[in-house]
């Protein structure tokens, strides 16, 4: 019997940041691997776009970000996509997506939910308990929970989630992340950057907080914000002139090429990618000590490079620590590098997915025929 690729169908919602980026990747890997790949996303944002390019199949899903009224129809509607997709597994990405599938689905095919940071760690009260006690329900109902770093898997154990786990940390394109020593956008003045979407988990505020003790300490220097979100109208209220509101970049490679330090000062993380896509740019970065952040660091991290959450003052010193000390920053790029190349490759990301789906579908690898002759697929 001739063999035919597995068909796997990605559900996501967000639509843009990070999740978008690790959807899109996968989606891509995939592809060049001989696997049959759809996704099933809202409109808007940068993931259709982004996964069309790739010449990915891409099929509506009309679905908000957030939990409400409209969850019933979300859930048909899902139920009706998988239907006429027959997918052979659902790998759903972030708390809403994970919500919908395992609703739709209930374990009826093999399910796998990457949470991108646990949903209730984002909210507060009944809303936080609710998520909660979804997530220790719904965990039945995934054949595989991926957790994008070790203290994400910690977090759902500590809080009761009973689920089989697999650790796959995020990963980044180092051959479009990389130092090319671009420093065209850099012009006068010592530089920092933040990528990330301007909302309350990121940080931003706690950032424009210290800022002012950066430029006393350092004449001169200038932030830019990369993206946008819910908080960028009031993030901008509060803002420094010496402060630039980039807004949303399709691409944020030149920025971190720019930087002369990458900053994420995260209240909660997974594992993001900024800091990973600086290191693999050269630019040394400083992050919070949050789940997830920290985990993101090489090993024996220098101490200028991680701060506690929440704390403007510890944030103005490392800044202004790295500001001042070229050779130091040199060092912690080139040591960033070499750790995303050994531990945060794409492809070292796609052929553990691979192998979670290879587990559960029960098949074995076999050579692609065709124009992607020499690669790998799964087969059933």
């Amino acid at each position: 019997m001739r063999n035919t690729a597995s068909h796997i169908l990605h559900v996501a919602q967000p639509v843009e940041g990070g999740v978008a980026r690790v959807v899109t990747d996968l989606a891509a890997a995939q592809l060049a691997a001989g696997l049959r790949v759809t996704v099933a996303c809202p409109v808007g944002g940068t993931l259709t776009d982004a996964l069309r390019s790739a010449g990915c199949t891409v099929v509506r899903w009309d679905a908000t970000r957030s939990p409400g009224p409209g969850l019933p129809y979300e859930v048909r509607q899902l139920a009706r996509l998988m239907r006429a997709v027959r997918p052979d597994l659902v790998h759903a990405h972030s708390a809403k997506a994970g919500l919908a599938v395992r609703l739709a689905v209930r374990g009826r095919r093999p399910t796998v939910f990457q949470p991108h940071a646990w949903s209730f760690e984002a909210a507060e009260g009944l809303v936080a308990r609710s998520a909660l006690g979804w997530e220790r329900f719904g965990a039945r109902w995934a054949t595989r929970v991926v957790c994008v770093s070790e203290a994400e898997r910690r977090t759902g154990e500590r809080h009761g989630i009973t689920a089989t786990w697999r650790v796959v940390p995020n990963g980044v394109g180092t051959g479009r992340f990389r130092p090319d020593g671009d420093r065209a956008m850099s012009g006068a003045g010592p530089l920092v950057v933040c990528v990330g979407r301007l909302c309350r988990q990121k940080g931003q505020d706690v950032l424009l907080a210290a800022w002012p003790e950066v430029v006393r300490r350092m004449p001169g220097a200038r932030l830019v914000l990369v993206g946008d979100g819910p908080d960028a109208d009031r993030l901008r209220r509060d803002a420094p002139a010496s402060v630039t509101f980039a807004g949303a970049a399709r691409s944020t490679a030149a920025w971190y090429r720019a930087a002369d330090v990458v900053v994420l000062p995260s209240r909660w993380e997974g594992m993001a990618l900024a800091p990973l896509e600086a290191m693999a740019c050269g630019r040394p970065v400083v992050v919070t000590d949050v789940d997830g952040a920290r985990e993101s660091l090489p090993p024996g991290r220098a101490p200028s490079c991680l701060v506690p959450s929440e704390d403007p003052a510890a944030l103005a010193r490392a800044l202004t620590t790295l500001l001042r000390d070229e050779p130091l920053r040199v060092a912690l790029g080139a040591e960033g590098r070499a750790h995303v190349l050994a531990s945060h490759a794409l492809r070292h990301v796609t052929d553990a997915v691979t192998d979670v789906y290879r587990e559960l579908l029960g098949v074995a690898t076999a050579p692609v025929v065709g124009p992607n002759e020499g690669r790998k697929c799964i087969t059933t």
